[in-house]
C-alpha cells in the first residue's frame, strides 16, 4: 500500500508527512522545497488480537503498545503541483509520474487562503483553497488523458479491426498507474460508454477519464492550517461543497506536540485531544503559552491535531482494510520460532484465504491445501473470505 501526498508548493506536505512519520522531511516556506519526492513509513492503528486471546505477542512486522498495533503503512511526499504541471509548468510530469503507484492520494491544502496558485505567500484569507482542489483533480485527470491519447487513434483502429473491448485496451494503456481492470470496467458502465462500441468513446472519454481517476486513485482533503483564524470558513464551505471527505488538520500542531513528548517536556499520544505537562520549568514561557494556544484553539475545538483521523480513515474506511494474522502454530498463535503474532497483515476486505497465502509467499499460493483458523482449528477452502483481526494458518504442500 502506498499513500501519496499532494498538493501545491509550501502548503504543508512536507511537514505533514513528518507529523505522520517523524521522519524530519525537509521544510520551508518558499516554493519546491521538495525537489525529489520524500519516502516515510507512518504507523496505522488497530486493536490487536492479543488481549482477546489472552497472549502476549512478539511483533515482526508491527509494533503493539497496551494492546495496540501499529502497522506500517508507506508514505510518498511529491513536490508541489501548479496549474499546467500536465503540461510541464513548473516541475513538470515528473512529479505526477512518482505518483503511479499511490493506491489514495491526500490533498494537503493551505486552509488559511495565504498562498496564490503557485504557492507565494500573500495576505491571508485572500486566496479560495477549493480553487486549488478542483485544479490539483483537473491535472491528474489531463496526466491520465495525455497517455491515453498518445496512441488513441491506433486504440480504436485496433478495437474495430480485431473487435476488442475498449476495457482491455485502456487496461493495457493504463497499467503503469496501478489503475486495476475492475475500476476501468466500473467506470465504463457508470459512464455508459459501449465497451465493444468505439463510436461511443469519443464523447464521454473526459467523463470516463474522471470517473477512472475517483475510483483508482481516490482523494481525501487535508484542510491544514486549520488553527488560524482565516481558516474555520473556509474549512466549513470546503466540507459543505466538496464530494471528497475534508479533515481540519493542523501538521505543526502535531510535529510540536510529538517532538515535545520525545523531549519528555509533556506527556502526548497521537490522536488524543489532550496532553500533560511534565517539566514546565523546561518548556519555558513562550512553549507553554504555545500549547495553552493548541488546547484552546485547536485540540478542543477539533478533538485532536487531525493527522491520525487521517490515516485512519484513509486505511479503514477508504481502503476498506482488515487486519488478519497468519501463524504457524494455531494452538499458540506463533511461527516456527515461537513468535507470537509475529504478523499483521493489512489487506481488503473481501481478501481470500488463498489470496493471503499469496501475500504471505506465493509458493503457498501455488501449493495451497486449506486454512486453519485460530482457535477453533476450523478448516477453510480457497474462496473463505477472511474477517477483521482474524488468525489462521496457511496450510501448503511446501515445506
Amino acid at each position: 500500500m502506498l499513500v501519496g501526498i499532494v498538493g501545491k508548493p509550501s502548503c504543508g506536505k512536507s511537514t505533514f508527512l513528518n507529523a505522520l512519520t517523524m521522519v524530519n522531511a525537509k521544510v520551508g516556506d518558499y516554493p519546491f522545497t521538495t525537489v525529489d519526492p520524500n519516502r516515510g513509513t507512518a504507523y496505522v492503528q488497530s486493536t490487536c488480537v492479543c488481549k482477546e486471546l489472552e497472549v502476549q505477542d512478539n511483533p515482526k512486522n508491527s509494533i503493539c503498545t497496551d494492546g495496540i498495533r501499529y502497522l506500517p503503512i508507506q508514505i510518498l511526499d511529491v513536490a508541489g503541483l501548479v496549474p499546467g504541471a500536465s503540461e510541464g509548468r513548473g516541475l513538470g510530469n515528473k512529479f505526477l509520474d512518482d505518483l503511479r503507484q499511490a493506491d489514495v492520494l491526500i490533498h494537503v491544502v493551505d486552509a488559511s487562503g495565504s498562498l496564490d496558485a503557485e504557492g507565494n505567500k500573500i495576505n491571508k484569507g485572500s486566496w479560495d483553497p477549493l480553487k486549488d482542489v478542483s485544479f490539483l483533480e483537473e491535472e491528474i485527470d489531463a496526466w491520465i488523458k495525455s497517455i491515453i491519447m498518445r496512441d488513441y487513434e491506433v486504440m480504436r483502429k485496433k478495437a474495430a479491426a480485431e473487435k476488442l473491448r475498449f476495457s482491455i485496451l485502456l487496461h493495457e494503456k493504463l497499467t503503469g498507474l496501478a489503475i486495476k481492470k475492475h475500476h476501468i470496467d466500473a467506470s465504463i458502465r457508470e459512464v455508459g460508454i459501449v465497451d465493444n462500441d468505439v463510436n461511443t468513446w469519443d464523447e464521454n472519454l473526459d467523463t470516463l477519464i474522471t470517473t477512472i481517476r475517483r475510483k483508482s486513485k481516490p482523494i481525501v482533503v487535508v484542510a491544514n492550517k486549520i488553527d488560524q483564524p482565516t481558516s474555520a470558513d473556509n474549512f466549513s464551505r470546503m466540507q459543505n461543497e466538496l464530494d471528497a471527505k475534508v479533515f481540519p488538520v493542523s501538521a505543526l500542531a502535531e510535529v510540536f506536540l510529538r517532538t515535545e513528548h520525545e523531549d519528555k517536556t509533556i506527556s502526548y499520544k497521537q490522536g488524543e485531544a489532550e496532553f500533560t505537562m511534565i517539566d514546565e520549568e523546561k518548556l519555558g514561557d513562550s512553549k507553554k503559552q504555545l500549547l495553552t494556544k493548541i488546547q484552546s484553539d485547536l485540540l478542543e475545538k477539533y478533538g485532536s491535531t487531525g493527522v491520525h483521523d487521517v490515516l485512519t480513515n484513509v486505511v479503514f474506511d477508504l481502503l476498506n482494510m482488515i487486519v488478519v494474522y497468519p501463524v504457524e502454530d494455531v494452538s499458540k498463535f506463533s511461527d516456527k520460532s515461537g513468535n507470537v503474532l509475529p504478523d499483521a497483515y493489512l489487506v481488503p476486505k473481501g481478501t481470500t484465504a488463498i489470496e493471503l497465502a499469496g501475500k504471505v509467499h506465493s509458493d503457498f499460493a501455488e501449493n495451497f491445501i486449506h486454512g486453519s483458523l485460530a482457535p477453533s482449528g476450523r478448516r477453510v477452502g480457497t474462496d473463505y473470505e477472511l474477517r477483521n483481526n482474524e488468525v489462521i494458518k496457511i496450510v501448503s504442500a511446501v515445506k
